[in-house]
């Protein structure tokens, strides 16, 4: 009788464990589905319940980042870029958009370091480089002495 309790209570564990995973991927596949058809409010709640039951799921946070940036809210996009990165350190998307970030700050000793990384890791968004390397040309400042 007890074995039987015990099989009973493996697989009822056993299910709830299959029914989690299924949730996360199936928040990540909604959200992303969403962002798609631009309804970003309702693609970032479900990356958000995504991250509940998948905290190191970076394409999650990669999707919050890029909603960010639509909504403009700097702080956000890049919390989230960072935790991207934080996760996946060579993930050459948040890269990008974090030395666009820094672009935007003039912190050209930061996009510098950043894009020698960017360029070691890049492979789908190596011509996104030189834009940058033109960018940081034109914004430096001149050294006129």
């Amino acid at each position: 009788m007890m074995n039987r309790f015990k099989l009973t209570l493996i697989i009822f564990l056993f299910i709830g464990f299959s029914n989690s995973l299924f949730a996360e991927n199936n928040f990540f596949e909604k959200g992303k589905k969403k962002y798609i058809e631009k309804k970003y409010e309702e693609s970032k709640f479900f990356f958000q319940r995504s991250i509940v039951f998948y905290p190191k799921d970076s394409s999650s946070y990669l999707y919050l980042a890029k909603i960010y940036k639509f909504e403009e809210n700097e702080k956000e996009e890049e919390k989230n870029i960072n935790t991207v990165l934080l996760l996946t350190p060579k993930n050459e998307e948040a890269l990008y958009m974090l030395i666009d970030i820094e672009l935007k700050k003039s912190n050209y000793s930061k996009v510098r370091e950043l894009t020698k990384k960017f360029s070691k890791v890049c492979i789908n968004l190596c011509k996104k480089k030189d834009l940058v390397l033109e960018s940081l040309k034109n914004l430096e400042p001149k050294n006129e002495s």
